[in-house]
């Protein structure tokens, strides 16, 4: 595990190092919108079906908030407020990483985050223009300060804004360890660096596959 932690670490400093990690320009940055809203409308569209259900079964499955906030850190480190479907019981027991079978999560929960239900709230957050579709994870402003005081070059990832989903989501299991963490990181700074049209429309294609596969993000 130490060795594989290393060989990251080591892939991470050769992409910071071959070219900085810097901003969208302003061209990448509108074919980025254009297709946010355009997707995002898509899938509000085609999933308002599914999300008029999945209130009728959290109400049903567990009393409490329909959506579920958390503060999730974006563009430049700054702080916002990111919308998902509550999939867990009200005042489960505190635990920063999800685990295989976990018991907080009520039986709809778990099909939610199977095929990524959970997710569709996070369009109002595209919409606000606090998020992608398509970027690096937005991730919980208390893990970030873990990860930034461990995980070198962490905070190259926030000079872009984050996404729903993105080349780590579809290209890694779901995290649930620092190690994780580290070789996700490793695809988000390859996203960011690589960025082009043809790698947006790849990521997106394999989302697809992996909500229909039933693959975690």
């Amino acid at each position: 595990m130490n060795r594989g932690i290393i060989q990251i670490q080591s892939n991470i400093q050769k992409v910071q190092k071959e070219n900085n990690i810097n901003h969208y320009s302003n061209t990448v940055y509108i074919q980025k919108r254009i297709i946010d809203v355009l997707l995002g409308t898509i899938i509000l569209i085609i999933s308002s079906p599914i999300v008029i259900y999945s209130i009728y079964r959290i109400k049903k499955e567990s009393s409490g908030s329909i959506i579920f906030k958390q503060s999730r850190v974006g563009l430049n480190g700054k702080i916002f407020t990111c919308y998902k479907f509550r999939t867990m019981y009200e005042k489960s027991t505190f635990n920063p990483y999800t685990q295989k079978e976990d018991s907080r999560i009520f039986p709809f929960g778990q099909i939610m985050r199977k095929y990524r239900i959970d997710e569709i709230p996070q369009i109002w957050n595209v919409i606000k223009g606090d998020m992608h579709i398509i970027g690096p994870r937005a991730e919980w402003n208390i893990l970030v300060k873990e990860y930034e005081k461990t995980i070198p070059h962490y905070h190259q990832r926030h000079q872009v804004k984050p996404g729903i989903t993105g080349l780590a989501q579809v290209s890694y299991p779901y995290g649930c360890n620092l190690y994780d963490t580290k070789k996700k990181l490793e695809f988000d700074l390859e996203y960011i660096k690589e960025w082009s049209l043809w790698l947006e429309m790849k990521v997106i294609f394999r989302t697809v596959g992996v909500i229909l596969h039933r693959e975690g993000i």
